[in-house]
């Protein structure tokens, strides 16, 4: 049988992981001497409230190797093979501890894939390769549907502050906006599992509705592109931003998630995201 593993930075539900049988770990916040476990010991709006009264910025760690133990001794009873759907190695250690751990375990059935991104659209592939594996595909024809999955992957996302990517390391090639940050709003992508800067406007309207100008050229219409929309304390935003969409694009819904705490601590408060796959 072919299991699925994956962590919190995907944006699944917990409760929804556990019923799909998804083995799920969640990543690690880092409050100076206290630490939660992401999205099961932390929620989205008691980090929020701590982050206004902390003296410094959190950090964060990727699950340590321990948890995946259990995962994989389970796998070995049961002779599951283990599928593991991992956020951008380049944004997160998560992949590091999972081989990791898996170095402890001869005989184990297990195939890593490194999808290039986190948040809702690591998310989407979570749910594919979940959904292929009960059909019955084997996991070298999953790893394919990934591959070419991942091919398709575009992210746009608005944020209020570079402070945040910039002090936790995640900025990437969009460093080099670091200079002008105070004359400009600038949307990010994510290029070769890094982020990138896609272009910048004058101001946060601008962008926001540059990045809906961005989706509507490019969203898929004759096949399934799995637009999902994320936020981190900008409801009002991403509202607006998915009524424009809806009406552009003719779809009845798209799905809104709150950014876990483990990607806003790195993005900031006010992140906007819409990510999709052409």
């Amino acid at each position: 049988m072919i299991k699925i593993v994956s962590d919190t930075l995907s944006c699944i539900a917990p409760a929804e992981a556990q019923q799909a049988g998804i083995a799920y770990l969640p990543q690690v916040i880092i409050f100076g001497e206290e630490s939660f476990h992401d999205d099961y010991e932390i929620t989205h709006q008691e980090f929020l409230q701590k982050l206004v009264s902390a003296k410094t910025l959190p950090t964060t760690s990727a699950p340590s190797p321990e948890l995946y133990y259990p995962i994989y001794e389970e796998a070995i009873r049961n002779n599951d093979t283990l599928i593991v759907v991992l956020p951008s190695d380049k944004m997160s250690g998560t992949l590091r501890s999972a081989t990791v751990a898996a170095k402890d375990y001869e005989g184990l059935k297990i195939h890593f894939f490194d999808t290039g991104i986190l948040a809702p659209a690591q998310g989407v592939m979570v749910r594919c390769a979940l959904d292929w594996a009960q059909e019955g595909l084997e996991a070298p024809q999953i790893l394919t549907n990934l591959a070419a999955l991942r091919d398709r992957q575009t992210s746009y996302f608005v944020v209020d502050t570079l402070e945040y990517l910039y002090r936790g390391g995640r900025i990437g090639a969009a460093k080099a906006l670091l200079g002008s940050v105070l004359q400009i709003k600038p949307i990010l992508g994510v290029e070769d599992g890094g982020i990138v800067p896609v272009e910048s406007q004058r101001t946060t309207k601008k962008a926001l509705n540059r990045l809906v100008e961005l989706v509507e050229q490019q969203y898929p219409r004759d096949r399934e592109g799995y637009l999902t929309l994320s936020h981190a304390d900008a409801r009002d935003r991403i509202e607006k931003i998915a009524e424009e969409l809806k009406q552009r694009l003719g779809i009845a819904e798209i799905p809104i998630y709150n950014l876990p705490p483990a990607i806003m601590v790195h993005a900031g408060p006010g992140v906007v995201a819409a990510q999709f796959y052409k």
